[in-house]
């Protein structure tokens, strides 16, 4: 539990959306039965606000309306999107639970405020900025390429399938070092789907753009390069000429996309180093079980592995968010998601735009995880324990992270906050705050054999 975090309950209330949140409350409401705010009054800390948090879930769980809008109103009173750590992190719980409620009883409960989060489209070089502005995906970047460095020793062609949120920020870095080498640099294929889970971040050009300026700096840096968008004609066929343009804010079928995960639709070459890299990718793909008793995650890696890579890396965030409990992700997500909002408090100021919108995506991410269930909560972690179990049951071998990696990820954290760490969990690299784990990082190979190469 996170402790050290501390926000004091004020008088005045200070409301997130709305100085009404219901259409039904007109005053401020009696307060909870006493057990339910045992221990809560005076000053509320991380560890009162998530137990109230609980409170307003079990309740709407319960069907317990009055109960629910009560623990709301309090929750408002501390809530505040402009205030310290505590309150603004509260501020998305709250927003969340509200949304939640509203779709269950939409009668009941009437809910003033808007829905509906605006989606914001980045520029390249605002993405840059975004990624840059704590170590979240950085580090996966470095250690990942670090791992790709070692694994492609020797090759005259790499080829790397990426699949990632942020459309090809890990490849400068790459490429730079690629033209560096003295041998020279082997030329360079990168593959991409043509399309992404519509989450953020989003940026205002499509994936063939992004792929014609990662072309050009491989040209300034004289590293011979290939940009490939896998894209399924079927699908394409029956869009419109609206659609086509706007096409990563198109909701595509994942499992259409598994059916051209294939040597042939991806124009593999023998004499290429194959690479397959997942960056905060796969909890996106559905780990219901369907049919033979194996989901579209399972399925996905199988797939992966029968391509044969020569590595693969998997990023992601280190929580278990798969519970069908309400209460269970709830807890999950509110001792997991603290930590950015906790880090940009450090050197942001309270009314900065950066870190208002970097803030704002995470309440997406925590509006999905609290307010939708079914195909409709696409937000589905896994822990790095559990996702290594998941990549070892399908029969993948783990590669641990050699020394030159850890430099190098530890190089990387001196330049940003000094609450960043990382520390080694089997095979895997982690990357902590104030010793919570956030991101981990992984390393497989398809076959024992692979290890000694």
């Amino acid at each position: 539990m996170h402790i050290h975090m501390k926000a004091k309950l004020k008088a005045t209330s200070i409301s997130f959306q709305n100085p009404s949140l219901f259409n039904t409350i007109t005053s401020p409401p009696p307060l909870p039965q006493p057990e339910a705010l045992k221990g809560c009054l005076g000053s509320l800390d991380g560890a009162c606000i998530e137990k109230l948090l609980l409170h307003c879930a079990s309740a709407l769980e319960s069907n317990a309306i009055t109960l629910a809008q009560q623990v709301m109103w309090v929750l408002n009173n501390v809530a505040s999107p402009l205030g310290d750590t505590n309150q603004r992190l509260t501020s998305w719980f709250l927003r969340a639970l509200i949304s939640r409620a509203s779709r269950i009883y939409p009668t009941s409960m009437n809910f003033k405020g808007s829905n509906i989060i605006q989606r914001r489209l980045m520029s390249v070089t605002e993405l840059a900025g975004y990624v840059d502005l704590i170590p979240w995906h950085r580090f996966g970047f470095c250690a990942s390429n670090n791992e790709i460095f070692k694994a492609i020793k020797g090759f005259k062609r790499v080829h790397i399938l990426d699949f990632s949120i942020t459309p090809c920020m890990q490849w400068p870095t790459f490429i730079d070092y690629l033209a560096k080498l003295q041998e020279g640099p082997p030329s360079l294929r990168i593959t991409v789907p043509s399309f992404r889970p519509m989450v953020p971040p989003l940026v205002n050009i499509s994936i063939h753009e992004v792929g014609q300026r990662l072309g050009n700096f491989a040209k300034f840096k004289d590293v011979p390069f290939e940009f490939n968008v896998i894209e399924d004609n079927n699908v394409l066929n029956s869009m419109t000429s609206e659609e086509l343009r706007n096409i990563e804010s198109t909701s595509f079928d994942f499992e259409s996309m598994l059916s051209l995960l294939n040597p042939s639709m991806l124009n593999l070459r023998e004499d290429e180093a194959l690479v397959i890299n997942c960056q905060n990718w796969l909890r996106y793909l559905s780990d219901d079980r369907k049919g033979q008793n194996i989901s579209i995650r399972d399925v996905f890696m199988n797939l992966a592995k029968e391509l044969n890579p020569q590595i693969v890396l998997l990023v992601d965030e280190d929580c278990d968010l798969s519970s069908s409990s309400l209460t269970s992700r709830i807890t999950a997500s509110f001792n997991h998601l603290w930590i950015p909002f906790d880090a940009l408090d450090t050197f942001l100021p309270k009314d900065s735009c950066q870190r208002t919108e970097f803030e704002s995506d995470i309440g997406e991410k925590i509006e999905n995880i609290i307010s939708f269930e079914g195909h409709q909560r696409i937000e589905r972690l896994e822990s790095g324990m559990q996702m290594s179990q998941r990549m070892k049951n399908v029969g993948y071998f783990s590669v641990p992270f050699c020394d030159e990696t850890v430099v190098e990820v530890k190089s990387l954290l001196d330049e940003h906050a000094s609450g960043w760490g990382m520390k080694r969990e089997e095979n895997m690299l982690v990357l902590t705050w104030k010793g919570n784990s956030c991101v981990f990082a992984t390393a497989w190979v398809p076959s024992e054999m692979s290890l000694d190469m």
